[in-house]
């Protein structure tokens, strides 16, 4: 493991501990929101060594898209942790039944699931930029059958996870509004990347295929 991610390791293990000292202020949701970061970051940690590994044949990492993923990091982790940490914005606190937090573990739960499924039918296509890799594949099975981005889905879902665990109308929904950016400039460019490299092919898995929900089946 490289010295930034220990230290980095490090700093985030000393403020989930402060968030247990908290948790009666923030509530448990809070909690199940921090181990759910942690089981993101182990999920992805085998398959961001392989796609180190991975050699590339083509890249987008333009400055725009340096500033999303700074922008998701910035909403998904240091708004709501140091939120969490310190009670910065709990001016912007609010209550919620034990339903709200109940529906967010599941929310997490189910995010987590297709997150890690994701990354394992991707293979070593993944990578956490706008890659096309050598001897890149087309991936059409699994969850990918019928949907062209689960894991933009499996975000999607572990960000609205964080609105319903953490009750706060900045820190809960910063990750979900950071992503949405990302989404809505990302997917058009990465699309365009996939065309080009597969031609007719993914023209066809387009038509089968929705981009984050499943295509309805068109009647006869």
């Amino acid at each position: 493991m490289k010295p930034a991610s220990i230290i980095q390791l490090l700093i985030f293990a000393g403020l989930v501990v402060l968030l247990v000292f908290r948790v009666s202020i923030n509530g448990w949701g809070s909690l199940a929101w921090a181990f759910g970061i942690v089981g993101l970051s182990l999920i992805r940690a085998p398959h961001q060594r392989t796609s180190d590994s991975t050699p590339t044949e083509k890249s987008h990492q333009d400055t725009t898209e340096k500033l999303l993923l700074a922008g998701v990091s910035f909403g998904s982790a240091l708004v709501p942790m140091l939120h969490l940490a310190s009670g910065l914005l709990r001016f912007a606190n609010y209550d919620v039944t034990i339903a709200v937090p109940i529906a967010g573990v599941a929310f997490l739960l189910f995010g987590l699931w297709l997150f890690w499924r994701s990354h394992s039918d991707l293979g070593r296509n993944w990578s956490v930029t706008l890659e096309i890799r050598e001897e890149h594949g087309l991936v059409t099975g699994g969850v990918y059958r019928r949907v062209r981005h689960p894991m933009y889905t499996a975000i999607f879902l572990i960000y609205i996870a964080q609105a319903l665990l953490i009750h706060n109308w900045i820190a809960g929904p910063a990750g979900f509004v950071a992503f949405l950016v990302m989404y809505v400039i990302r997917v058009p460019i990465e699309e365009s990347m996939m065309r080009e490299r597969f031609g007719e092919v993914y023209e066809r898995y387009v038509a089968m295929t929705g981009r984050i929900l499943p295509r309805r089946k068109r009647e006869v």
